[in-house]
C-alpha cells in the first residue's frame, strides 16, 4: 500500500506544478528594458559591480568609496557616499526635460483630483520642509505620519527626506492605541495628521484618533493638521500646538537645500503590522533603499518614460513606500494615487481610473483580483483598458485561476505578469520575473531578481529537491535590506538571523520546482499540521479557488482533539451561486481530489465577505479567533470591522463556535 504522507506530498506537488506558461509576448519582448538573460549572470559573478553599476544612475553629492561592507548580519552599502533622496526623486527631476512632467496623478475619493508636476512637487516639498523646520525639526529628528491617501503624504515624506528627518508613517486605518505605541518607540517630535479622510462616503476622523493618541506620548511637541474634510471632521485644534499645514506651508519659501546624507544615514521606520507587544520597528537606510526600489522598479515594471504608473498600496504600508513613492519618484515616472476603495461609488472604480488616466502598468493585490473575480467581468468590461501593458501582484500568493482571471479579463491576453515577492524587511522586490525575460507560471513568483540567492531549506538547514516545502531564506546582501529593528539590535539578530548561521529566515514556506522556479506558500505559521502532516493554507485555498463556483476562500486550523489540528475554509462564492449543503459536501470533494483526502477541509463556511486589511490582506488570525470561539484580536487594521462581526454572529448561530 502507497505511503500516504509520500501520496501527499506528490498531489500537493503536482497542485504546485502548473502546467501553463506564458512567455513574454514578442512585441513586449523586443521593446522591453531589460531582454538579455546574461543579467543574472552579470549579477552573480559580481555582486557590487552590479550595483554599483546601478548606483551611477543617482545623483550623489560624494561618490561611494566601497560598494558593500558584509559582516552578517550586519551590512552597510555604498561607504562613505553621500546623496539625498528627495533630490533624487524630485529635485534633479524638476531641473531637467522633467520638469512639466506630471509626477503625482492623485484622484480622491469623492471624485476631485490634482496633478503636481515635478516643478509644482519640488516646491511643496521645499515649502513643508520649511514649516518643519520651523517647528524646531533637525537632521534625526523622528515625525510621526498618519493621514489618508492624499498628495500631502507623499509630500511629507519627502520633506522629511530633504531635510533628514526619519519619517515613521502609520497607517490611518491603525486605532489610537497603535498610533501611541509606534509615536512611543521612535520618540517622534512631531505629528502629521489629517482632519479626517474619506472611506466610502464617511469620514474617518484623523484627528480625534491622533489628540487621543498623544496623551501618554509627551515626544510630540506640535501636531501638522492637513485640512481634507473640513467642518464633517469636526477636527479641534489646540492653541499652541497644533498648526494647519496650509497656513504653515503659506508663510514658507520655496527654497530648501538638501541635507547630504550618509548613504546608510536613517532614512525612515515603518512598524510592522499584526505584531503582539512592542512594535517592530523596521529600519531601512538611505542609499541602498533608493537604490534597491528603483531598479527594481525600473527593470521590473519596465518603465519607460511616458508611462502612467498605479500602484494601488495605501502608502501606510512598505508597498507604497517603495513603489508609489520613492522607486517610480527617483525614475522620474508619473505615479499614481489614489484615496478610495476599489467598490466606491461603484465595483467598476479602479477600471474607470484606469480609463480615465490611461494607466499603462498596474501593480495590485491577488486579494483584491479575487474580489474583482466575485464581482464579475462585466464590470471591467465596461471600461476601455487597452493602455494596459504590464500588470503585476503583490502582498501575498497568488492562486493561479485568480493569476488567469487577471490576465484575460485584464490584460486581456497580451499583458505579461509580474507576480513578487517580498516583505516590508527586504525593502525591495526580490522574487519576481523580468517580463522581457521570464515565461511566467500561474502563481509562481519564478525566480530571484538578479543578484538576490534564495534557497528552500528544512529544519536542519538543508536544502530540499523539487516539489518539496520548506522555509525560504536568503543567502547575499541585497541594498535595500533593513539594517535592524528600531532600539532592538537583538531582536533583529534573533528573530531573522538565528535560525540558520548567516542567512536570512524570512519567516515563509516555499516550494521550488525542477525549473527553479519559486512557489510561496504564505507565512510559516499559515502551514497547518494535520494529523502530523504539514499543509499550507494557500494550497487549500488554491484548490477551492480552482472550483467554478468559488471566488474566494480563506482556510485556517483550528484545534481538534484527535488530529491536533483540523482544516476550517471560509468560502466567498461567485456571484449568483447559492449556498447549499451539496455545494459543501462537493467543495470538500474538490479539495481531497486536488491535494488528497488528509487536505479535505472538516468545515465549510460560507460568508459573502472576508475580514480584510485596507491593503486587502485577509485576516486569517480573526476567522482562527471566531473558529475556536476565542475573543476577537486586535481588529483596528481591518478595512470594514463590521465584516468579522456578523462572521462571528453567523458562526455562532450555526453552533460552530463550540
Amino acid at each position: 500500500m502507497a505511503d500516504p504522507a509520500a501520496k501527499q506530498q506528490e498531489r500537493l506537488a503536482a497542485l504546485l506544478q502548473e502546467g501553463r506558461t506564458f512567455p513574454p509576448p514578442e512585441e513586449f519582448r523586443r521593446q522591453a528594458n531589460i531582454r538579455d538573460v546574461k543579467v543574472y549572470e552579470e549579477a552573480q559573478r559580481d555582486l557590487e559591480g552590479f550595483w554599483g553599476a546601478q548606483a551611477e544612475r543617482l545623483d550623489w553629492f560624494k561618490r561611494w568609496d566601497k560598494a558593500l561592507e558584509w559582516n552578517a548580519p550586519w551590512a552597510k552599502w555604498f561607504v562613505g557616499g553621500k546623496l539625498n533622496a528627495a533630490y533624487n526623486c524630485v529635485d534633479r527631476h524638476a531641473r531637467s526635460e522633467r520638469r512639466n512632467k506630471a509626477a503625482i496623478l492623485w484622484e480622491g475619493e469623492p471624485g476631485d483630483s490634482r496633478v503636481l508636476t515635478f516643478g509644482m512637487l519640488e516646491r511643496e516639498v521645499n515649502r513643508f520642509a520649511n514649516a518643519l523646520k520651523s517647528l524646531g525639526v533637525k537632521k534625526g529628528d523622528r515625525v510621526a505620519i498618519y493621514l489618508g491617501m492624499v498628495p500631502e503624504l507623499a509630500i511629507a515624506l519627502l520633506a522629511c527626506a530633504k531635510i533628514g528627518a526619519p519619517h515613521s508613517v502609520v497607517f490611518g486605518g491603525f486605532s489610537a492605541e497603535s498610533l501611541r505605541e509606534r509615536i512611543q518607540d521612535a520618540k517622534a517630535k512631531i505629528l502629521i495628521t489629517g482632519d479626517g479622510a474619506w472611506r466610502r462616503g464617511n469620514v474617518v476622523p484623523l484627528k480625534h484618533h491622533a489628540d487621543e493618541a498623544i496623551q501618554g506620548a509627551p515626544s510630540i511637541e506640535h501636531v501638522v493638521v492637513v485640512e481634507r474634510v473640513g467642518k464633517a471632521a469636526h477636527a479641534a485644534m489646540k492653541e499652541g500646538r497644533d498648526f494647519w499645514w496650509h497656513e504653515l506651508v503659506a508663510q514658507a519659501s520655496d527654497q530648501c537645500d538638501p541635507e547630504a546624507m550618509d548613504a546608510e544615514d536613517l532614512l525612515y521606520i515603518l512598524y510592522t503590522s499584526g505584531t503582539t507587544g512592542k512594535p517592530k520597528g523596521v529600519v531601512h537606510t538611505t542609499a541602498g533603499y533608493l537604490l534597491g526600489v528603483s531598479t527594481t522598479h525600473r527593470m521590473i515594471f519596465d518603465i519607460k518614460e511616458n508611462d502612467v504608473y498605479w500602484c494601488t498600496a495605501d502608502i501606510g504600508w512598505v508597498t507604497g513606500h517603495s513603489y508609489i513613492v520613492y522607486g517610480p519618484l527617483a525614475n522620474g515616472c508619473t505615479t499614481l494615487m489614489y484615496e478610495g476603495s476599489p467598490d466606491y461609488p461603484d465595483r467598476d472604480r479602479f477600471w474607470s481610473i484606469v480609463a480615465k488616466y490611461g494607466v499603462n502598468v498596474l501593480y495590485t493585490a491577488p486579494t483584491a483580483i479575487r474580489t474583482f473575480m466575485r464581482w464579475g467581468a462585466e464590470w471591467p468590461a465596461k471600461h476601455d483598458l487597452s493602455s494596459l501593458r504590464l500588470l503585476g501582484t503583490v502582498g501575498e500568493p497568488i492562486n493561479p485561476e485568480a493569476w488567469i482571471w487577471y490576465h484575460e479579463n485584464i490584460g486581456h491576453e497580451r499583458c505579461p505578469i509580474v507576480d513578487t515577492w517580498w516583505q516590508t524587511e527586504t525593502g525591495m522586490i526580490l522574487i519576481s520575473p523580468l517580463p522581457g525575460l521570464t515565461a511566467t507560471k500561474p502563481g509562481s513568483a519564478t525566480r530571484p531578481f538578479p543578484g538576490i540567492e534564495a534557497e528552500v531549506l528544512d529544519e536542519r538547514g538543508r536544502r530540499v529537491g523539487p516539489g518539496a516545502g520548506g522555509y525560504l531564506v536568503l543567502t547575499r546582501p541585497w541594498p535595500a535590506m533593513f539594517r535592524t529593528i528600531y532600539g532592538d539590535p537583538d531582536r533583529y539578530v534573533n528573530q531573522y538571523w538565528s535560525r540558520y548561521e548567516g542567512k536570512y529566515f524570512t519567516g515563509d514556506g516555499a516550494k521550488v520546482d525542477e525549473d527553479g522556479y519559486f512557489w510561496l506558500l504564505g507565512r510559516v505559521d499559515d502551514v497547518m499540521n494535520v494529523a502530523g502532516h504539514r499543509i499550507s493554507t494557500y494550497e487549500v485555498e488554491s484548490a477551492l479557488v480552482d472550483h467554478s463556483a468559488v471566488a474566494e476562500a480563506a482556510v485556517i486550523a483550528k484545534a481538534h482533539d484527535v488530529k491536533g489540528q483540523a482544516i476550517a475554509a471560509f468560502v466567498t462564492l461567485k456571484e449568483g451561486v447559492q449556498p447549499t449543503e451539496e455545494l459543501k459536501a462537493g467543495l470538500k470533494q474538490h479539495v481531497a481530489n486536488k491535494i488528497g483526502a488528509i487536505a479535505r477541509p472538516e468545515d465549510i463556511f460560507f460568508t459573502p465577505e472576508l475580514p480584510k486589511t485596507r491593503s486587502a490582506k485577509i485576516m486569517r488570525r480573526l476567522l482562527r479567533d471566531i473558529a475556536e470561539g476565542r475573543v476577537l484580536g486586535d481588529t483596528t487594521t481591518l478595512a470594514d470591522p463590521a465584516v468579522i462581526s456578523k462572521l462571528k454572529q453567523q458562526y455562532e448561530e450555526e453552533g460552530k463556535g463550540e
